[in-house]
């Protein structure tokens, strides 16, 4: 299954940025990262059958192993690619957040996108390697 990152902004040569890169290079998985103006600009379409996870503060507090579990039921049950969106300044639409298959939140507070991003990067390595019985990930 592809896991594909849909963001806002460029990332650049920044400290997230490097994070971002090191934690996708080390998941097995398929990945994609695709950036998308600040303003404007179009969410490619996603595979048939796809999944989305719109990063939203009101979103669902899952632990590591709560999202790993949804990942690796979404990849045995199918799915071909599971998108996370992380939104503009002022967040998801009411009919995007409607939409989606998963609204995930990184808890109670608010974080810059850049991080954000490279917080997204570092849980979709963990679950990955939850699923594959690898030792990163200390419950």
């Amino acid at each position: 299954m592809l896991l594909h990152i849909v963001a806002r902004g460029k990332i650049a040569r920044t400290p997230e940025g490097e994070l971002v890169e090191r934690y996708l290079k080390r998941i097995a998985w398929p990945t994609r990262l695709t950036e998308l103006p600040e303003t404007g600009g179009r969410v490619p379409e996603p595979l048939a059958p796809a999944r989305t996870v719109l990063l939203d503060e009101r979103g669902r507090n899952l632990t590591s192993a709560q999202l790993a579990d949804q990942l690796g039921l979404w990849r045995d049950g199918g799915v071909r690619e599971t998108r996370f969106v992380l939104g503009a300044a002022d967040g998801h639409s009411a009919a995007a957040r409607d939409s989606a298959d998963l609204l995930l939140a990184f808890g109670a507070a608010t974080w810059p996108h850049l991080l954000a991003r490279a917080m997204l990067a570092e849980q979709l390595y963990r679950a990955t390697t939850i699923i594959a019985g690898h030792p990163y990930h200390r419950a």
